[in-house]
């Protein structure tokens, strides 16, 4: 006679990954909408809150600063207490940052809206996280490559709305839409998004925190205030030395910690630190193309070059740039199974190098630039999503949120660089009435083509994956990845019979 004990309790079911991958389309999207909506109206903002060009230039900065603090914290603390949990909070910082925004009075009160935006950097490297924990293995690579393409495409397609938007409205409703889009995202998210089953205990370290924090705000401060105050300046100088020294004791202190915010042994992994190296040239190319290509549009043709288009028409001429990063990273997942998540890169990046030519030496037509606009969305849409891609496959599960965050953050700091050293290259060209020269722009433009061609060398550094990408038809594969990934979780263990 056979006794047996009381049967374990039924896991509670878990929501189907689809609906998950919606709620999280919709938090990314918002989120890349966010970062670039007041790119084209700066000048109609500085008029709203009565201040000086200098100054409503921080609307954009402080959000890059906080964003880029914020977001490998906000991995870390989504590895440490569930990415659900984090990812409400993170959506719930954009909601009321976006609310603060729309209601601000003055400059001050918008900066810190835009601060407490920053804290939803931490959406991305979030969303691959719960991707990564939640999705059937051979759904990870196109579910990432999806995401990524939302989150490229997102912030090119915050340009060409923010004129339409401005124009039947104000801009006041470049936050409120996004809050309300959000606030929808992020109660979805508690209702609907199921919480991680794969956690690292341990504790944030503040020092390193702190120290990330002062590098960082050293770095893009430096950066960003460079064209105004001279990169000879003592000021800009001494900014970049101390980001410099502060970078290397954040160093020393994360190698020491017990329990590292940026765990340095994983950042010496050959494919987390080559990628994160193409991220950084990469973003550099992106953000200053988007920043500068629309005032490029908006010149009045009396000044030697432009076209006298409005701040809508400029937007359109960049939308092809958005749809084709958009479809190439959505079909980067099929692209990946046979080509492989590296070949991809380099294939993207060797294409992303013809865009930057073409801005070099042909922009005296508008269909030019609109050609270069679809040859940049073909080769960033392969490149961002094979990035992602290979970044969460080169780290342990338990480490995907502060790799893909820290992936995130160097193409953040890529952008923030490619934006200062252009500005200060076309700015040097400027005419006494205050614009630059078409000169300055051809030079701004040809550094940005030797940022691609350095990516695009660093990209052949980057080593093959470490374990191929499934396909869909692969059943043996596809149980043993599934099951890696439980025993990663330490779901098996409670399950093996005594």
């Amino acid at each position: 006679m056979t006794i047996t004990g009381p049967a374990a309790p039924a896991a509670p079911p878990r929501t189907h990954y689809q609906v998950t991958f919606g709620v999280l389309s919709v938090a990314v999207a918002a989120y890349a909408l966010l970062q670039s909506l007041v790119i084209p109206v700066l000048p109609t903002i500085q008029a709203g809150l009565h201040t000086s060009q200098n100054t409503v230039t921080w609307v954009l900065t402080a959000y890059l600063l906080s964003a880029s603090i914020f977001t490998p914290i906000m991995g870390r603390l989504g590895d440490m207490l569930g990415k659900e949990r984090m990812l409400v909070v993170a959506l719930i910082a954009l909601t009321l940052g976006s609310v603060l925004s729309a209601v601000a009075g003055s400059v001050t009160v918008m900066l810190v809206g835009r601060v407490i935006q920053g804290v939803g950097g931490g959406v991305l490297p979030l969303s691959f996280g719960l991707i990564r924990d939640e999705f059937p293995g051979e759904k990870v690579s196109g579910a990432v490559g999806v995401i990524a393409a939302l989150a490229s495409a997102g912030a090119g397609l915050g340009i060409v709305l923010a004129g339409p938007i401005v124009a039947a409205l104000d801009y006041h409703w470049l936050f409120w839409i996004p809050a309300g889009v959000l606030a929808v995202a992020a109660l979805a998210a508690h209702l609907v998004v199921p919480e991680s089953r794969i956690r690292t205990p341990g504790q944030l370290n503040w020092s390193a925190a702190a120290l990330l924090s002062a590098w960082l705000v050293a770095l893009i401060l430096g950066i960003s205030e460079a064209p105004t105050w001279g990169w000879a300046s003592g000021k800009v100088i001494g900014l970049l030395i101390g980001a410099v020294a502060l970078a290397g004791a954040w160093v020393i202190v994360e190698s020491r910690s017990p329990q590292p915010l940026i765990d340095m042994r994983m950042m010496r992994i050959p494919a987390v630190w080559t990628t994160n190296l193409v991220a950084l040239l990469l973003g550099i190319g992106m953000y200053a193309v988007f920043a500068f290509l629309p005032e490029f549009l908006q010149t009045p043709p009396s000044a030697g070059y432009g076209f006298g288009v409005s701040i809508t028409v400029s937007g359109l001429i960049l939308l092809p740039s958005s749809v084709f990063m958009f479809a190439f990273g959505v079909l980067s997942g099929r692209l990946s199974r046979r080509w492989g998540a590296r070949m991809l890169l380099v294939v993207g990046l060797l294409v992303s190098i013809i865009t930057f030519v073409l801005l070099t030496v042909a922009r005296a037509q508008e269909w030019e630039i609109l050609l270069a606009m679809v040859i940049q969305g073909v080769g960033f849409g392969m490149a961002y999503a094979s990035m992602s891609a290979l970044v969460v496959e080169g780290v342990p599960a338990s480490q995907t949120g502060v790799a893909s965050g820290m992936n995130a953050n160097i193409r953040t700091i890529g952008g923030s660089i490619g934006a200062a050293v252009m500005g200060s290259i076309v700015t040097a060209s400027a005419h006494h009435g205050g614009l630059p020269s078409n000169s300055g722009y051809t030079a701004g433009f040809a550094f940005l083509t030797l940022a691609a061609v350095a990516a695009a060398v660093a990209a052949w550094f980057v080593p093959r994956s470490r374990r191929p990408t499934t396909r869909p038809g692969d059943h043996a594969a596809t149980m043993l990845h599934a099951e890696l990934g439980m025993v990663a979780a330490g779901t098996l263990a409670g399950d093996e019979s005594e």
